[in-house]
């Protein structure tokens, strides 16, 4: 009797210990699935994507004036300063009349010599010969002298606004303008860098819209006027110039501006923006597409940015199935598990 319940404890502790080994295997099954990857995914589509594309650029004066005398002469007064208007016509600056004055009374003599030979050419006690040379050389200075005054008093031939001041009453003016008027009604421009892949859709006339941090809440529109007939080989982009009006001179040279072109609708494949990732230690951007049972790499080009995703302009086709969450733990090739939830 003794031995008989002695068999059948036997028989449990064996039972137990087989079922705990059988347990232990089952979490090792668990724990080696836990080490493959889960990932979420998502199917990608294409939609039908507003093209719009935006620059940043600085305010720039339509026409642009350097003030300056055609000789160095000292200066003896500025009339104005950086931010004011001026217009045509208007003194700026004033320089030493010292040769002017000089060659002033040059003129006066050789006007006074050539009377007194036209005098004595009408007496018959003169030559023609000697009328002609007084006459050449009156010519010469009156012009010279004329070429002195200009550069002694210096105006302004357009209406606009000072934009730089290079020197102050005193200074020998230099190689640099005295000063700058930058000519700001009835419009100024700005200038844009199109990309090389947008340039055939951009175009003389093109409208686009422009803001500024100045005016918040404003839109003003502008209009393309010019395209650059090359292409920058060191930015691979082409220079266009917009024109904005701008009559009542409030948008200034050297406003920061926002330009927003719109090139139309195009058919794009969209990705949520959590499926792109970057490259490390370069600016490369990639993606993992999905496909029976494990994952491949995917470089790709993120085009316009969206609401929660990006346009893709190459790498990924529709019906592409992409990862979204859990790329930390994925490598090329890897074998990943989906998230059931």
């Amino acid at each position: 009797m003794y031995s008989h319940k002695y068999f059948i404890a036997s028989a449990a502790l064996m039972l137990a210990a087989s079922l705990a080994g059988c347990q232990g295997k089952a979490d090792a099954v668990v724990e080696e699935e836990d080490n493959t990857p889960v990932v979420d995914v998502d199917v990608v589509h294409s939609v039908v994507v507003p093209h719009k594309i935006q620059y940043t650029a600085n305010v720039e004066a339509d026409n642009i004036n350097n003030i300056s005398p055609s000789a160095s002469n000292r200066i003896r007064t500025i009339t104005v300063d950086v931010g004011d208007h001026v217009t045509a016509g208007q003194t700026l600056v004033t320089l030493d009349a010292a040769n002017a004055d000089q060659q002033r009374i040059n003129l006066e003599q050789t006007e006074r010599e050539y009377n007194r030979a036209v005098e004595l050419l009408n007496i018959g006690s003169g030559t023609q010969r000697a009328v002609d040379q007084y006459k050449a050389q009156l010519d010469a200075q009156r012009a010279q002298y004329e070429n002195t005054m200009q550069n002694t008093v210096l105006t302004s031939p357009i209406s606009g606004v000072v934009i730089a001041r290079n020197y102050d009453p005193g200074d020998m003016t230099g190689s640099q303008p005295v000063l700058t008027v930058g000519q700001i009604t009835p419009s100024v421009k700005v200038i844009i860098n199109v990309n090389e892949t947008d340039i055939t859709r951009v175009s003389r006339g093109t409208v686009v819209d422009i803001t500024f941090d100045a005016f918040a809440g404003e839109t003003f529109t502008g209009r393309v006027t010019r395209i650059a007939p090359a292409v920058d080989v060191s930015t691979r982009t082409f220079t266009a110039e917009v024109l904005l009006s701008n009559p009542d001179g409030r948008i200034l040279p050297g406003m920061f501006a926002r330009v927003e072109v719109n090139l139309g609708d195009r058919l794009s494949v969209v990705v949520p923006d959590r499926a792109i990732e970057k490259q490390k230690g370069s600016n490369n951007k990639y993606v993992y597409v999905y496909s029976n049972g494990s994952v491949s790499y995917r470089r790709v080009e993120p085009g316009l940015r969206l609401d929660n995703g990006y346009e893709l302009l190459s790498g990924i086709n529709e019906g592409d199935t992409v990862v979204i969450a859990g790329q930390s733990r994925l490598v090329d090739g890897a074998v990943v598990r989906l998230n059931n939830k």
